[in-house]
């Protein structure tokens, strides 16, 4: 059977724009969490460093094992809105209100009890995102069935994601956290209001504009019971027997880590390191603009030319090659003057270039993940995206946990947990931060591009793999 949406060109189909909207909501949490929430916790909040990230790890450590949750319950709910519609309203309530809560403490902060209400803050924002972010992923292999569509329709879900987060982290910079100060309650307040609003608009759109088709999709032949998630984890180790899965779970795992790391510590990086401004910081905001609109472009075609596989692998490996060359250059005193302009102008198109890659790359391994749902239903005649979704979102928070653990003790090494201005910056700090950081972030992604070297799921064993559904 083909998609419900496989007819049409997405660009003339609201469904196209409204499944994609949803993802603003992750990006602008996204953002915040990967960016902001570290520094916030140790410059504002007063949390030392290694605290605030084990407090962040064990959220993201219960997001990972909620998203499994969710995923089992997503796939067998049965509802006239539809299997995934009735979390994403859930998620439509609690998202802007735990978002708003964090940046704006609704009780007195002392030092007895900051670091239990910044754990507590994190929970609830990932629980909701959670309800939100994956039943919406999931709709996808219902909605379209074509083995290079698929790419097309993650793309536009990615530069939303990209749009939306980043969008507001440029403003943000520029007027509020980056004009306040990094240490200042000020700019945070600000930016804890207009989040919640477009994050409340964006999965409230989202979800009405996609409620008609959802509800038409066929509902699932089992209800949902308690008693089957230990059985659900099981099907999860037993999903690992299918290679293809196995090759993108690992991936998942070294990726999260690396990114969980790398993302914790970019405040600390552009602010201490290179010494930029919150102004300058915004700047460089506007430049990566510009990576969603490249990478919604260029992931098709390089999809539709060398494969998934291919495409992935190159446009990660560009990504990564790009990475480390201004710290190098930084340290070695190629580099032009730090905090200055031209430092900037270079270094923002370096990130614009890097960030193409990682967009194009995710996008293609998201959408191999979806071709992974009919390889597995061939294999075990048991259809299970929502679990598969969820199961690489697992791989990937777990670890990135422990990301966020690595990140928050590198800042308290380097002696960074204090800081409250780039004067305080020593050179010797900025070497120590990028000889923990750089090989660490860089050696992860090499591994992890080499496992998706080992996946082999290409168009015509989809084709294959659809067409022997079709007789089933």
């Amino acid at each position: 059977m083909r998609g419900v949406l496989d007819q049409m060109r997405p660009e003339k189909n609201p469904i196209y724009w409204f499944y994609g909207s949803a993802s603003v909501a992750f990006g602008i949490k996204n953002n915040a969490f990967s960016y902001l929430l570290l520094i916030y916790s140790t410059q504002v909040l007063g949390v030392p460093g290694y605290l605030a990230a084990m407090a962040l790890a064990i959220a993201m450590a219960w997001d990972a094992v909620s998203d499994l949750f969710l995923g089992h319950w997503s796939d067998k709910t049965q509802s006239r809105l539809g299997r995934r519609h009735p979390f994403m309203y859930a998620g439509f309530f609690l998202l802007p209100l735990s978002f708003y809560a964090l940046f704006n403490p609704v009780i007195d902060i002392t030092e007895a009890n900051r670091w239990f209400y910044l754990l507590a803050a994190a929970i609830l924002i990932r629980t909701a995102v959670t309800l939100v972010e994956v039943p919406s992923v999931a709709l996808l292999p219902d909605l379209v069935k074509d083995y290079d569509e698929r790419n097309r329709w993650l793309a536009l879900r990615h530069a939303f994601g990209w749009y939306g987060g980043n969008g507001l982290h440029v403003i943000n910079m520029a007027f509020w956290v980056g004009a306040f100060g990094v240490g200042v309650q000020a700019g945070y307040s600000i930016y804890g209001v207009v989040g919640a609003l477009i994050i409340g608009g964006s999965i409230l759109l989202s979800s009405l504009g996609t409620q008609k088709v959802a509800s038409a999709l066929p509902s699932p032949t089992e209800p949902f019971r308690f008693t089957e998630i230990w059985h659900e984890i099981k099907q999860i180790a037993q999903s690992v027997t299918n290679q293809n899965f196995l090759w993108l779970f690992v991936y998942s795992l070294l990726v999260g880590a690396a990114a969980g790391m790398s993302t914790a510590l970019y405040l600390y990086n552009v602010t201490y390191f290179f010494q930029f401004s919150g102004a300058q910081i915004a700047v460089t905001g506007v430049f990566v603009f510009a990576s969603p609109a490249i990478a919604y472009f260029l992931a098709p075609a390089l999809g539709e030319a060398f494969g998934k596989k291919y495409a992935a692998m190159a446009a990660l490996f560009g990504a990564i090659f790009l990475y480390p060359i201004p710290y190098f250059l930084t340290l070695t005193g190629l580099w032009p003057e730090a905090g200055g302009w031209n430092s900037l102008i270079i270094y923002s198109f370096f990130v614009m270039a890097e960030v193409v890659g990682f967009i194009v790359g995710g996008v293609m391994l998201d959408s191999m993940m979806a071709d992974v749902v009919e390889d597995s239903e061939v294999q075990t005649n048991r259809r299970s995206e929502g679990l598969f979704y969820a199961a690489r979102s697992f791989a990937g928070k777990a670890v990135s946990a422990l990301g966020i653990i690595l990140a928050g003790s590198i800042v308290s090494l380097v002696g960074m947990d204090g800081i409250k201005s780039v004067v305080d910056m020593t050179d010797e700090m900025r070497v120590e931060l990028a000889s923990f950081f750089l090989p660490l972030y860089c050696g992860l992604y090499l591994v992890a591009i080499y496992l998706i070297s080992r996946y082999k799921i290409d168009r015509d064993t989809h084709n294959q793999n659809l067409e022997a559904l079709s007789k089933q």
